[in-house]
């Protein structure tokens, strides 16, 4: 009923001309037998309740990627959870009236062969689970009640990480004037750019105008502070296919970036007749991407060094339902280390990320699929879609988001055996030719993983700006090879570490694997195809040809849980991560801030300073800091000075002790400046036992919109309040006022606790509770408590 009274209160107002947005988030039954029933709200994912299970999507593959020459079986690749199968959604809406309106359906995503129908006729069919599509309603909606009825499969082997399930983006019901804007149907750009003006120009499609009728648009642009600086009126005739352009000049623009973010409005009035028929807000920013050859990235004029990184779509113990808060949780995590961009590997994204990336400052690289047709990855993978529905897909992922200045280039797949194949150069023409006709303005990448093949055999020359996915020692045979004279790290790294876990003793090491199935929070160990952060910092560093990275990853995911990957259950979420499933920055975070974040001081000690039994034992300091060197000591005694230096990749980006004996009690690190100067000191003790939980949360009041997260982390503490790193302890939640449980993650790769239940063990003496708003205000209160342990309590206002 609630969708009901939404809709009905779109047609109370005679003056009504701009078209109606409206999400249908609640109201929805979700089946998974299309029998038994249960309610829900949009966006869900039916996969991320769990139970985790090693035959959940068990795989027997070859990866050919990483050299592996025989089938073996891959548990956990799509992280153990019952995402196979079919899944059931239904709702109603009500319309009051249907003449002369025209209706559409817009889904952002839906995992995936979605089926849709309303009013029992199918109205739309996409298989492909990460792109948005639109199902126009003409004929079929009708007024009074209405109803919506979605039928999704997620195939066996479909995925190589978790993909989620289920009605997991928004879904949204669009209600307009016969005569209106269709859905993307705004294509912005700003062609020229100096100190004195800016030209922006638009080109408008329209919908329901006969041919030769008469119409004007009526272009209005505001800038960030909400003033008029631009207009532009002009009558037209229609004529259908041909798209309405204008230009329009804005006088001493201010230039979005990702340290101003500046964003402008356009309103677009469609006039029939002297009225407004229709009326749509464009957001945008005014900026320019140039590639110079053998030069570099330029950003407004200015060449830069990408800071990026990779993610998947999933929110760790959200699952891949979209939350717009989660997401911008990520992103300032991220912006905060001082990542500048992000890829969104290997899939279209929510159009909620895309936005905030527009508003907080960071640069996209958009990434459509992981296969082409030649030699799928996954046996039902986009492989077998390909062929059908790639250029579908393709020209909506273009048109959802060619007008966001974010989006600084396109990325056309990642490590497809077409690399090699026969028809290689083909696929890869057709797929750039696509986005050079949507979208001339920004260069088409991929990731490429066939060193040899790709620079021997043109692919890689065929790319606006060649992407490798690492192999960064090899980057300057590439290059003479490449017309365009740059190329990109579109992976790198694929550095592997569980947080706030040590082993000993500290050496490089590729493809570790350990008893405990974890990998060592040193920031020394890796793939078998990859290498340690360092070497991508020299490479940004020495190589002008190199234009940035982006790192493999920025968060933990579900599914792909390499070294352990291969019959090695209970891993089932990765350890690439600089930050892990929980939200909870690894030590590795702090040496990317280090290099990244310039304009705030880094000063990061590890490992932690507990460990009874170890004595006397060698147990290294590592310092990650901006400041070039800087003095250990250990209670009190210097164990010298270290300063960066060009002996190793290692030794010119990090401090190390590599002979420190343990013994309990302080670890204080001075750090010095260039000059010689004291401009920073951190601290660490000895933890004692277990005493006490400690509640904290970066939010300091959350918003009363139904939706808005804190996530508030959770840590065992001593009598004197020093972490315990190695605690164990389960928590258990609850919550009382103007809000709800979320869900909980320990960054664990091998727990098998499931997220939504209100209990969680700590991991390396931490964890995260995440606590929703309600849509009132008011305050949300969260309880942890633990056996042994004294509870804790935050309490945040809800405004």
């Amino acid at each position: 009923m609630k969708n009901i009274l939404i809709a009905a209160a779109l047609f109370a107002s005679p003056a009504l001309f701009a078209a109606t947005d409206v999400p249908l988030k609640n109201g929805w039954q979700f089946s998974k037998d299309s029998i038994s029933w249960q309610s829900v709200s949009i966006p869900h994912d039916w996969a991320i309740y769990g139970p985790f299970s090693r035959d959940n999507d068990l795989q027997k593959v070859v990866v050919e990627q990483n050299g592996e020459k025989e089938a073996t079986w891959k548990t956990g690749r799509t992280g153990g959870l019952p995402y196979i199968g079919k899944g059931y959604y239904k709702t109603t809406f009500s319309l009051p009236d249907t003449a002369g309106k025209a209706f559409t359906l817009l889904f952002d995503g839906a995992m995936s062969h979605a089926h849709v129908y309303v009013n029992g006729r199918q109205v739309a069919y996409r298989p492909y689970g990460y792109v948005s599509f639109t199902a126009g309603l003409d004929g079929v909606a009708r007024p009074g009640v209405n109803t919506l009825e979605v039928s999704l499969e997620n195939l066996p082997k479909s995925s190589r990480w978790y993909p989620g399930a289920g009605l997991y983006r928004n879904v949204h019901l669009i209600t307009s004037n016969r005569i209106h804007i269709p859905v993307w149907g705004i294509y912005l750009t700003t062609p020229y750019v100096s100190r004195e003006y800016a030209d922006v120009k638009l080109l408008t499609s329209l919908e329901g105008l006969k041919k030769g009728e008469k119409f004007s648009l009526v272009t209005t642009v505001t800038d960030p502070q909400g003033k008029v600086v631009a207009t532009d009126t002009h009558p037209y005739s229609y004529y259908p296919g041909v798209d309405v352009q204008q230009y329009l000049k804005v006088p001493a623009p201010q230039l979005w970036s990702p340290e101003s973010p500046s964003l402008y409005s356009a309103v677009v009035d469609v006039v029939v007749n002297g009225n407004v028929v229709d009326s749509h807000t464009q957001r945008f920013g005014i900026r320019t991407v140039e590639l110079r050859t053998a030069d570099g990235f330029y950003l407004n004029g200015i060449k830069r060094k990408i800071q990026g990184v990779n993610n998947h779509h999933d929110l760790g113990p959200l699952g891949a339902a979209v939350n717009k808060s989660a997401l911008r949780h990520q992103l300032q995590m991220l912006k905060d280390m001082g990542a500048d961009a992000v890829r969104t590997s290997h899939n279209m994204p929510a159009p909620e990320l895309v936005e905030l990336c527009d508003e907080m400052g960071l640069m996209l690289m958009i990434e459509p699929f992981d296969d082409w047709a030649f030699r799928p990855k996954s046996e039902n993978g986009y492989g077998t879609l390909f062929n059908e529905w790639a250029e579908r897909d393709m020209v909506n992922m273009v048109r959802a988001f060619r007008s966001n200045p974010s989006v600084v280039m396109w990325s056309i797949g990642n490590e497809v055996p077409s690399q090699w194949g026969p028809d290689g150069l083909k696929e890869l023409s057709f797929l750039q030719d696509i986005v050079h006709r949507e979208d001339p303005t920004r260069p088409v990448t991929q990731g490429m993983d066939q060193f040899d093949a790709v620079i021997n055999n043109g692919f890689a020359a065929a790319m606006d700006l060649p992407g490798f996915n690492y192999k960064v020692n090899r980057y300057p045979e590439a290059i003479g090879k490449l017309p365009g004279g740059l190329l990109l790290g579109t992976e790198t790294a694929s550095t592997v570490s569980s947080r706030g876990v040590y082993h000993f003793p500290v050496k490089l090491a590729a493809n570790a694997v350990h008893p405990d199935h974890q990998s060592n929070s040193y920031d020394v160990e890796y793939c078998s195809w990859s290498n340690i952060p360092d070497d991508d910092f020299f490479a940004d560093d020495s190589l002008d040809y190199n234009i940035g990275q982006f790192v493999w990853t920025g968060f933990d995911y579900l599914g792909e849980p390499s070294p352990y990957d291969t019959d090695a259950w209970p891993n089932h979420s990765s350890v690439f991560g600089i930050i892990d499933l929980a939200s909870l920055p690894k030590d590795r975070y702090y040496l990317y801030r280090s290099r990244w974040n310039r304009a705030d001081t880094t000063l990061h000690i590890l490992p932690h300073w507990t460990w009874p039994g170890r004595e006397g034992e060698v147990t290294p300091v590592f310092v990650y800091t901006n400041f070039p060197k800087a003095e250990l000591f250990v209670n009190d005694r210097s164990q010298g000075m270290r300063e960066k230096n060009d002996s190793s990749r290692m030794n010119r980006y990090r401090l190390m002790w590599n002979e420190v004996l343990y013994e309990p009690g302080e670890v204080r690190v001075v750090a010095y400046d260039a000059n010689g100067n004291k401009a920073a000191e951190k601290v660490m003790r000895t933890a004692g036992k277990p005493y006490a939980l400690k509640l904290s949360s970066a939010m300091p009041s959350l918003s009363a919109d139904g939706e808005d997260l804190a996530y508030i982390t959770v840590q065992a503490v001593d009598k004197e309040g020093n972490p315990v790193p190695y605690a164990d302890n389960m928590v258990r939640f609850s919550v009382r006022g103007d809000g709800s449980y979320r869900a909980a993650a320990n960054g664990d790769p091998t727990s098998l606790d499931l997220f939504h239940l209100p209990q969680m063990p700590l991991f390396s003496g931490a964890c995260t509770a995440i606590v929703q708003a309600g849509s009132k205000p008011g305050k949300v209160t969260l309880t942890a408590t633990a056996k042994g342990l004294k509870s804790a309590s935050l309490t945040l206002p809800v405004r």
